[in-house]
C-alpha cells in the first residue's frame, strides 16, 4: 500500500507491499488474461524489472523469492516500540540492541500464509549456526487488534512450533499500541470489524545490532513456503551480524536457472513429483492433449479445505475432458492425505514437500490455480479461492467445446 497525497512524507523504507488476504479476482480480468494467453505472443507482456543488488550469500533467484529490497545506503534507525511478549513480559526495542532482529507483523488468528511463514521461521532458525542464533532474534508484532492478549499470541506460537525457539518473541499490546507500531513501520493494516478479521502487509525488516534497518524482504509476494526461502532469511540475518559472530548457514539457494517460464503465455517444464497417495510418480506431461487445472494447496491453509471440494465438483462435471492435478505444498504426507480424504478430493495430487514447485510458479498465496493448455502453455494464474462456478465459466470461455457449461 502506497502513501496517499495527504499522508505526509514517506519513510525511507516505504514501498508498495502486498496485503495478506484471500479474495477472488474479477472474472472480467481473468478472461482478459486468458485472451492474452491464447492470443500467442510468447510470454508475459510485463517489461522485465532491473535486477536489484543481491545481498551477500544469496543468488538472484533466492533474492527474488524473498522479495529482497536492499536498504538505504545509509541505514535508518528502526522505530522504537514497547510491547508485551507471549509470556507477559514487557519488551522494549532498546533491550534488543546488540542483536540482529528479524521483525515482521503477523495475525495471531491466521491459519494460512502466516502459518506458512511460521514454519519458515523455524527452518531459518535451524539453518543458522549455533553461535549465530544466539545473536539473532525473530520478532513478530501482532497485527490483529481484535485478539490482543498475550494468551492469544502464545497460543498461536505453540500451535506453529515457535514456542520451542528461545529466540522467538511475539509481541502484542493494546489496539492503540499495535496501530502505532504498524504505522511507524508503514505496514498497512485493513480491519473488518464485522468479521473481526484483518489483512496486513507482508514486510520483513532485518535490523542490525545498532538498531538500523539494513535489509527488507517480504513473504506472500511471488514467494512460497520453501526450504530456499528459510535459507535466504537465515542468510539475511547472518549477513547483518558483525563478522566475528557470523557462521555457516545451512540449506541452499533456490536453483538459479529453472527451465521454462511460468507466467501467462509461457510453456513451463512439466510439474513432476511423487503422488500424495500411492507410489506412482505424477507429471503434467501425461495430461498433454487436454486442459489441465493445477491447484496448489496445503493442509495449513483454511481456504484450501474449501477449494478442494470445488475442484472435485468441477472435475466431476467435466467428466475427464479436463485434467485436474493437485500440488500439496510443504506438508507432511499424513497431513496432506488427511485433508484430501476429509474433503473427498480424489483427483491426482503431487507432493511438493519442500515447496520447490510452488516457488517455481511464484505462488503468492494458497490456494493458487494455474490452468495449462493442451500444449502445456499457461493460460491462467489465479490466486485465492476459485469456486466451481467461476472455474467452469473461465474454462468454457477458453474452450466452448468443453462439455456442460453454464448459461
Amino acid at each position: 500500500m502506497t502513501a496517499g497525497p495527504d499522508e505526509g512524507p514517506r519513510s525511507p523504507w516505504e514501498r508498495t507491499w502486498v496485503l495478506w488476504t484471500s479474495s477472488a479476482a474479477l472474472l472480467v480480468v481473468i478472461v482478459a488474461l486468458v485472451a492474452v494467453a491464447l492470443g500467442g505472443g510468447g510470454g508475459s507482456a510485463a517489461a522485465p524489472r532491473a535486477a536489484a543488488p543481491v545481498p551477500a550469500g544469496l543468488n538472484q533467484a533466492t533474492a527474488a523469492l524473498l522479495g529482497v529490497a536492499p536498504g538505504a545506503s545509509d541505514p535508518v534507525s528502526a522505530p522504537p516500540y514497547r510491547l508485551t511478549d507471549q509470556h507477559g513480559h514487557v519488551v522494549d526495542s532498546m533491550s534488543l540492541q546488540g542483536k540482529v532482529v528479524v521483525l515482521m507483523f503477523n495475525d495471531d488468528e491466521c491459519t494460512d500464509l502466516c502459518a506458512m511463514l511460521a514454519s519458515d521461521i523455524v527452518a531459518a532458525d535451524h539453518d543458522l549456526s549455533a553461535a549465530a542464533k544466539t545473536h539473532v532474534e525473530f520478532v513478530s508484532i501482532n497485527a490483529n487488534p481484535y485478539y490482543p492478549k498475550p494468551s492469544d499470541v502464545a497460543a498461536w506460537s505453540r500451535q506453529h512450533g515457535l514456542d520451542a525457539l528461545p529466540n522467538w518473541e511475539y509481541l502484542t499490546g493494546t489496539p492503540t499500541q499495535l496501530a502505532a507500531a504498524a504505522k511507524a513501520y508503514d505496514v498497512p493494516i485493513e480491519l473488518d470489524a464485522a468479521t473481526r478479521t484483518i489483512s496486513h502487509g507482508s514486510q520483513i525488516f532485518v535490523i542490525d545490532a545498532q538498531g538500523r534497518i539494513v535489509e527488507q524482504a517480504a513473504f506472500g509476494t511471488e514467494s512460497a513456503d520453501t526450504a530456499p526461502y528459510a535459507h535466504g532469511l537465515a542468510v539475511l540475518a547472518d549477513d547483518a551480524l558483525p563478522s566475528p559472530e557470523r557462521g555457516h548457514v545451512a540449506g541452499a539457494n533456490l536453483a538459479a536457472v529453472i527451465a521454462g517460464g511460468t507466467g501467462v503465455g509461457d510453456s513451463p517444464t512439466p510439474i513432476t513429483g511423487p503422488a500424495l497417495k500411492g507410489t506412482t510418480a505424477l507429471s503434467t506431461a501425461s495430461t498433454r492433449g487436454r486442459y489441465t487445472v493445477v491447484d496448489f494447496w496445503s493442509s495449513t491453509c483454511a481456504a484450501c479445505a474449501v477449494q478442494l471440494p470445488e475442484d472435485q465438483a468441477e472435475a466431476k462435471s467435466l467428466g475427464g475432458a479436463v485434467a485436474f492435478l493437485g500440488v500439496d505444498v510443504d506438508d507432511p504426507a499424513v497431513a496432506g492425505r488427511a485433508l484430501a480424504t476429509r474433503t473427498h478430493a480424489t483427483f491426482p495430487t503431487v507432493r511438493d514437500a519442500d515447496g520447490s514447485q510452488a516457488a517455481r510458479f511464484r505462488v503468492s498465496e494458497l490456494p493458487y490455480t494455474v490452468v495449462l493448455s493442451p500444449t502445456g502453455k499457461v493460460v491462467l494464474r489465479h490466486p485465492g479461492l476459485f469456486t466451481a462456478d467461476e472455474l467452469d465459466y473461465v474454462l468454457h470461455s477458453i474452450d466452448q467445446a468443453l462439455p456442460g457449461g453454464g448459461d
